[in-house]
């Protein structure tokens, strides 16, 4: 807690996070079984009572679907847009595209989808394979209107890196999956700029 009361988030490689996990005692062996309004106040507490300060951005890794957790999330934070993200098979398509009309429907506008695991390829062949499918999420988004944003791969460094707490951007900066997470970051600020440029100016008397 910092002297206003507030949580102090964690820091790592200059980016500032919450967890709920971190809030709960055992968080690796606690099975967390709420019902709505504890989801709302949890999600009110993570966002109004850590002292996030002045940040470029907040953002707010959500679960899939359309629950409590993002119905709250619409209805009380002015939000930017939302991003997709899903695998290549349609059964992830599905969840992703019920998420798409649930944000259309309360306004907040679509950034773009990104493919997760979208191939993997082989470090001694180079040969490509699409193991959850090929073309699902360009599919998806040209049907929503939207532009795919970004392609992860299903690469060892990535999930090596992120057990070891250490991003790829940050312990293999010029590795092919350190250039697509940047590409996504890039994309998502443009898209945010082109946004926010969008929206009507609104004057109250």
């Amino acid at each position: 807690m910092n002297p206003e009361g507030k949580i102090t988030p964690l820091r790592n490689h200059g980016v500032y996070g919450m967890s709920i996990g971190l809030l709960i005692s055992n968080p690796e062996n606690s099975a967390i079984v709420w019902r709505g309004p504890m989801v709302m106040s949890a999600l009110q507490q993570l966002l109004y009572q850590v002292d996030w300060g002045e940040k470029d951005f907040l953002v707010v890794d959500m679960p899939p679907g359309t629950g409590d957790a993002q119905l709250t999330l619409t209805q009380r934070v002015p939000l930017s847009g939302a991003i997709i993200v899903s695998t290549p098979q349609d059964i992830a398509l599905m969840d992703a595209r019920r998420g798409v009309n649930m944000f259309q429907k309360v306004h907040v506008p679509i950034l773009g989808l990104v493919e997760n695991m979208s191939f993997f390829q082989c470090p001694n062949c180079q040969h490509k394979s699409h193991i959850f499918g090929t073309d699902g999420v360009q599919e998806a988004a040209k049907e929503i209107g939207v532009d795919v944003i970004g392609k992860v791969p299903i690469e060892i460094s990535i999930r090596k890196c992120s057990d070891e707490g250490t991003p790829v951007t940050a312990s293999e900066p010029d590795s092919s999956e350190a250039s697509e997470y940047l590409r996504i970051a890039k994309a998502v600020d443009q898209k945010v700029s082109e946004t926010k440029t969008a929206l009507p100016s609104v004057f109250m008397d």
